[in-house]
């Protein structure tokens, strides 16, 4: 089957566990309240598209090319974005639910995420520079040689990071997170 080309459709309650999504190209598109759970979306090209209330869960991303895609009110659990299309990786998250997705070695410069859950997230080796993390839950994420410089973290919690086993040059923290980067040493912080 040839791949499609489709632009500025929105999608609205489509099933794609019943239907999968064509592969192709889709450009300008909107997905509301779409189950995309353990489809797979390998090798097709989001360009400007909104994801909104879908749920994407254990989804396969395997080459799959998201450029500049915003993911709003989305229950994204076990995504693999260290599979995705490297070149020209551009997303954003709000309100969203990634708990257990993976990072690893992605560059991923400048992300927001806003209001979110991040819980058990890998993001080992990831370049996060001047990613913000605006009122998120980093329980248990994972950040070992990764670059987070100018990265804002002011406003989250439930993080542990490493500083010496990151790059945090010019990151911001929260006095009340201090913790979260001194939880090796066991110490008290009053």
């Amino acid at each position: 089957m040839e791949p499609v080309y489709i632009e500025e459709k929105i999608f609205d309650k489509s099933d794609f566990k019943v239907n999968p999504l064509a592969k192709g190209e889709y450009e300008k598109c909107s997905f509301k309240s779409c189950d995309f759970s353990g489809t797979d979306l390998s090798e097709i090209r989001f360009t400007d598209c909104e994801f909104a209330g879908c749920n994407m869960s254990l989804a396969r991303l395997v080459k799959t090319s998201f450029s500049d895609v915003k993911f709003k009110d989305c229950k994204m659990l076990g995504l693999r974005f260290d599979t995705c299309y490297e070149y020209g990786l551009r997303i954003g998250f709000d309100n969203c639910v990634l708990n257990n997705s993976i990072f690893y070695k992605t560059r991923i410069k400048k992300i927001v995420f806003k209001d979110s859950q991040l819980q058990e997230l890998d993001f080992s080796e990831c370049d996060l520079t001047e990613a913000m993390f605006n009122n998120c839950d980093l329980a248990k994420a994972t950040f070992d040689n990764s670059i987070l410089e100018k990265a804002d973290f002011s406003t989250s919690f439930n993080y542990s990071i490493d500083p010496e086993r990151n790059r945090i040059r010019k990151a911001k923290f929260a006095a009340a997170g201090l913790a979260g980067l001194l939880y090796k040493y066991d110490i008290e912080i009053l």
